[in-house]
């Protein structure tokens, strides 16, 4: 029997062991990195979608809601929800631009389109600093930051916004309103008793 022989066979097969080992552990290591940033993604989402939620919630009913976030130096109403709006436009920008569901062309165009109005610039001139706080601290944070800037100086430099036409409604405007949707109700109400009020006139003659 070639001794010699024999401890080469099995060195080469050692060394055969020792790679497929490394081989699996790397893949093995790999999965668990990969599972470690999709459980950290999957957590991000949650909170943001909670955060959407609130936001929601704010723009049903402003006079209830917003006074929870702080005192917002925006008086009017109008502005108020616009404002609100925009965040939840720029949140989903965001959002889509860092999972990579919104191109890079595609998230210019909607911020070109959102700059062109007074409500957008408005709302990034008040934005920005929380916005630098929030998204800087990742690559894709930076690089949706500076397209961000690009596209509202972009905008700025063509020319003054276009303002918005809707203004806030007139005092007693809103006790009218609610004038009005009581009335409707009322009215069905009104009309449905007649109606059971005429059957059953029309029954009695029958019988």
């Amino acid at each position: 029997m070639d001794w010699n022989q024999l401890s080469q066979i099995g060195a080469a097969y050692g060394f055969t062991s020792a790679i497929v080992s490394a081989l699996a552990l790397t893949g093995v290591a790999a999965s668990l990195i990969v599972q470690n940033r999709q459980a950290r993604a999957d957590q991000v989402q949650a909170i943001r979608s909670y955060y959407l939620e609130l936001v929601r919630m704010e723009l049903d009913d402003m006079p209830l809601y917003q006074p929870c976030w702080g005192d917002m130096d925006i008086t009017d109403p109008h502005e108020q929800k616009r404002h609100v709006y925009a965040d939840l436009m720029m949140n989903y920008a965001w959002m889509g631009f860092e999972v990579g569901t919104i191109p890079e062309s595609l998230l210019r165009d909607m911020l070109a389109g959102m700059f062109t109005g007074e409500a957008g610039r408005t709302y990034w001139i008040r934005s920005r600093t929380s916005w630098i706080a929030s998204a800087s601290g990742s690559r894709r944070g930076r690089q949706f930051l500076t397209i961000v800037a690009e596209e509202h100086d972009r905008a700025a430099a063509a020319g003054p916004p276009t303002r918005s036409t809707v203004t806030s409604s007139p005092p007693g405007s809103a006790s009218s309103a609610t004038s009005r949707a009581w009335r409707t109700p009322v009215g069905i109400l009104i009309g449905l008793g007649a109606g059971l009020a005429a059957g059953s006139v029309l029954r009695s003659r029958r019988n």
